[in-house]
């Protein structure tokens, strides 16, 4: 079992790991409208999922303000940022921030996202940090599953294979 650290400690993942080279999985996730979206709802964009545990913690809004400001300079692009949290925890904090160029994305529903690509911290209901970064034709270019959910992904080696894409 593959495993990350949350808190210090060794906690194990869920799912199937997802890997560069292979067509991504569809999942449904809600938004904050809590209405159902589907990876495939952007097929033809570049999409960078950008996952986390939980909106409330500095690391997380850190991740997201990020990925918020790298949105505007890239074209063809979405930012899906998903966790576990309640739609209307993220919304609220997407509207005190005004980050308004991700698209954050709940998996609290049914953990699809979490499951079908490993990101499933199973035990707490929660999902690692990590960034995916799929090209326009669906195909998984870059996997990253942050070792310790207490640091940051590597934005810099993500955004590099968004940019070659584009």
């Amino acid at each position: 079992m593959r495993t990350v650290l949350f808190g210090g400690k060794p906690v194990g993942l869920s799912g199937t790991e997802i890997r560069t080279g292979v067509m991504a999985p569809d999942f449904t996730v809600v938004n904050g409208a809590l209405k159902n979206v589907k990876l495939s709802d952007y097929d033809g964009k570049i999409r960078v999922i950008a996952v986390y545990p939980s909106i409330d913690t500095g690391v997380c809004q850190a991740q997201n303000r990020r990925f918020n400001a790298e949105a505007s300079g890239l074209t063809n692009t979405v930012i899906l940022s998903v966790s576990c949290d309640l739609p209307f925890a993220q919304k609220r904090f997407c509207a005190a921030e005004g980050l308004n160029n991700v698209i954050t994305l709940s998996d609290h529903r049914s953990v699809e996202f979490g499951t079908r690509y490993g990101f499933l911290i199973e035990e707490l209901r929660l999902l690692a940090r990590g960034t995916v970064v799929i090209d326009a034709k669906g195909v998984v270019q870059y996997v990253e599953y942050v070792p310790d959910v207490s640091m940051e992904p590597d934005y810099e080696a993500a955004l590099k294979v968004v940019r070659s894409l584009i």
